[in-house]
């Protein structure tokens, strides 16, 4: 039995807030472990050959068909060149690194110069469905967020007249962007290729995927155990649509002080408030995605939770006001397993 925890729950539609209602929970009985088809309490097509994702929270992902390949492979080669940094040794992948799920394992990354920065480098998969950028989401768009690392001291630390003068020397570069944009080598067109490149890193095709879209065996009992969990509890309040998050801004800490608890407070933690100065915004950040989340280690913003366990654990003690035991831990965890995926090429 769950002892009346207030929570926000997102009515959405595909991919996107449609409306917030608060609602207190009454003690709910748990499910029957042992019967994956109870899912059906809130998917009543589940077991009965399919599964109604018109009344899912999460949805499966669906790529942009329409971005230009050619575009897509420079923006990747501007993505992977460390000459965007000023000394050519930092470059967007140092920070995501494709071959880590689009991040660098750190708490915090490291920039130019040894800089240590303020923030646990988020995945750079599925980035383009974030209605916004960064912890703090000061970037509205991808094409703002590619160049935020580039001028920042702490990351790449270049300007925009060193990153030309050295694209502009480069007889490759120039070729290569004449090909595809009248204008040449410019700050906006550099950025359109990389947001374009990074437009393409979606992860479709995971096993929990598979089983919204009918494939009823793609993933375990168990797995269907911790996602009638991850709803019980209401996880989904903030992590739903085709991200599985990313589509809202949320306090952290809104059952409890987490940063009173963890202490040694840094400007970091202010997270929206660093880009509004509104008092309402303090402490909230952008709900980060749960898709590959158990290859992103460590967790939050300031990287400061090793384990996907502890996360869980410590997003519903803090969140929503409950303490959950290992194994349901365990069995939410898993269900954010089913959520991996490789991402397009």
């Amino acid at each position: 039995m769950r002892t009346n925890p207030l929570i926000a729950i997102c009515l959405v539609g595909v991919g996107a807030v449609a409306g917030v209602v608060a609602m207190k929970r009454s003690d709910t009985p748990r499910l029957p472990a042992q019967s994956p088809t109870t899912i059906a309490s809130v998917n009543p097509l589940a077991g009965q050959g399919g599964v109604n994702t018109s009344t899912e929270p999460i949805r499966p992902i669906v790529s942009d068909t329409t971005l230009d390949p050619q575009v897509v492979a420079l923006g990747r080669r501007l993505f992977e060149d460390p000459r965007l940094s000023a000394d050519d040794t930092i470059s967007c992948s140092s920070c995501h690194d494709l071959d880590k799920a689009g991040a660098d394992g750190r708490a915090v990354s490291i920039g130019i110069g040894g800089a240590v920065g303020d923030h646990n480098a988020p995945t750079v998969l599925n980035c383009g469905l974030n209605f916004r950028q960064f912890w703090d989401g000061r970037a509205a768009s991808l094409e703002e967020q590619a160049g935020g690392p580039i001028t920042n001291p702490k990351e790449m630390g270049s300007t925009w007249p060193q990153v030309l003068a050295k694209l502009r020397a480069d007889p490759a570069y120039v070729r290569a962007f004449a090909e595809i944009y009248n204008d040449g080598v410019t700050e906006d067109n550099i950025r359109n290729a990389i947001a374009t490149f990074e437009r393409s890193l979606t992860t479709p095709g995971s096993r929990f995927d598979r089983y919204l879209e009918g494939d009823l065996d793609a993933i375990t009992a168990e797995e269907v155990r911790g996602y009638e969990l991850f709803l019980e509890i209401g996880c989904a309040s903030c992590h739903q649509g085709m991200n599985v998050g990313g589509n809202l801004f949320q306090r952290f800490g809104v059952a409890s002080n987490f940063f009173e608890d963890r202490g040694d407070m840094k400007s970091g933690d202010l997270g929206r408030f660093n880009v509004t100065g509104e008092d309402s915004d303090r402490f909230r950040f952008k709900v980060p995605s749960l898709r590959n989340a158990s290859k992103t280690a460590p967790y939050f913003h300031d990287g400061s939770v090793a384990t996907l366990e502890q996360a869980v654990r410590i997003m519903a003690q803090y969140q929503l006001g409950i303490q959950i035991d290992s194994e349901d831990t365990r069995l939410i965890a898993a269900f954010i397993r089913t959520l991996e995926a490789t991402h397009d090429e």
